[in-house]
């Protein structure tokens, strides 16, 4: 379990990297950490596999003891006596072996509920990451339109005394007004936005929804990708679940090959005899002790024939469900690394239109000092450097997220 956390970790450390230079912001490492040891859903498989290994022991009995007692209401006669009663007790055996079989059995089955609260944490280590990272994308979003807005309050300014001078009308000024309007509007409906996502990690985290939770305040995309051996996807503990589940059908095979052999039974019947009053000899009443040995056999053997017959069904079924669950992560794994390089592709690009963006706006601020500035011309490279910043931010957010799917894969 260590091997898979700290392998996990190990590209998770990638964002954490950068949350060491900024002291206000949250380790994403720590939130990990303790969306582990908080959860719910983790303490709920925890105790689904105790219970399953607290099974093992369940199966180190032997059948019950029979005990029974009777009494002869029409006591039969014999030389020595009438017989008054009787007490006998039987105890029945498996065959050899057959109580380490169920043990391995249900050691199989404790080995593949344990497999559960493996996935179970891997998954919940990316949704604590992917929620991290959609909050990061809200943030910066909203840093970008506030940095926006001042610049078209700037812009607003400019105008105004174009205005003055009569070099631009009322309406270019209105529009500017409008446009802010706009952008704080998108900055309101983001900050419901990064509430709910912060309720949304709050609960992943098992603690109240309106506990504040800083992220950090800058991510790149870092130059190479972290990738490990794709090969490693077939010990991802989806798959290795199923091996061992194959495994835990052996082991059945090889408990009902023990049930289907005899039993054995050992006993001891007493019975009480009454002295003869009108005799006496050495054995006048004397008691009747009886050893015995029993043997269970099962003549009618089609159950265990049955159950061989399942048995079998059921390990091509697990060979079937395990190769269709490879090619479902594999196809997984395979969009998600194209996705990635696509994010680092959109980045690159977009991070070329923002600098093209910006010596537009350059051109267009020195012909202020002209007087000949166009202001829907400023408007339209104000919208096109706000559409490439915010697709900065979303390929950001892809490349991390499409990260996150992978290192759950293959790490």
């Amino acid at each position: 379990m260590k091997v898979y956390i700290n392998n996990f970790k190990l590209f998770l450390g990638l964002g954490s990297l950068f949350l060491s230079f900024y002291s206000g912001a949250q380790d994403l490492e720590q939130l990990i950490n303790e969306a582990v040891s908080n959860s719910p859903e983790l303490q709920k498989f925890d105790m689904q596999y105790q219970i399953a290994s607290e099974k093992v022991n369940e199966v180190h009995v032997i059948p019950n003891t029979e005990f029974g007692v009777g009494y002869f209401v029409s006591e039969p006669e014999t030389r020595t006596g009438a017989q008054k009663f009787k007490v006998s007790a039987k105890q029945m055996l498996p065959w050899f072996g057959n109580v380490t079989a169920r043990e391995h059995y249900m050691g199989a089955m404790a080995d593949a509920k344990y497999e559960d609260y493996v996935i179970a944490k891997r998954k919940l280590m990316a949704s604590v990451s992917q929620s991290y990272y959609e909050l990061y994308t809200i943030q910066s979003k909203q840093k970008v339109l506030t940095e926006n807005i001042k610049l078209l309050k700037t812009y607003e300014t400019m105008a105004l005394t174009s205005v003055e001078v009569g070099k631009a009308s009322a309406v270019s000024v209105l529009r500017l007004q409008m446009r802010q309007n706009d952008l704080q509007q998108l900055k309101d409906v983001l900050s419901q936005q990064f509430l709910a996502e912060q309720t949304k990690l709050n609960k992943l985290l098992n603690r109240d929804k309106n506990t504040g939770i800083q992220v950090i305040q800058d991510l790149e995309i870092p130059i190479e990708d972290f990738d490990g051996a794709l090969e490693r996807l077939e010990v991802h503990p989806e798959l290795i679940k199923y091996d061992k589940l194959f495994h835990s059908v052996e082991q059945s095979e090889l408990l009902n090959q023990k049930e289907s052999s005899p039993m054995i039974g050992f006993g001891l019947d007493y019975i009480n005899v009454e002295k003869r009053p009108d005799m006496s000899f050495s054995d006048n009443g004397k008691d009747i002790i009886m050893p015995m040995v029993s043997v269970s056999i099962p003549i009618f053997n089609n159950k265990y024939k049955s159950q061989t017959k399942q048995n079998e069904l059921q390990q091509q079924e697990l060979v079937f469900q395990k190769q269709e669950r490879y090619n479902t992560l594999e196809t997984t794994l395979d969009k998600a690394i194209k996705d990635r390089t696509a994010a680092r592709i959109s980045f690159n690009t977009q991070t070329k239109n923002l600098k093209q963006a910006k010596d537009a706006e350059s051109i267009l601020i020195k012909s202020y000092e002209t007087g000949t500035i166009n202001f829907n011309d400023i408007l339209d490279i104000q919208e096109l450097q706000l559409k490439f910043q915010m697709n900065q931010i979303e390929a950001v957010r892809a490349y991390y997220m499409q990260s996150t799917i992978i290192n759950y894969l293959i790490q």
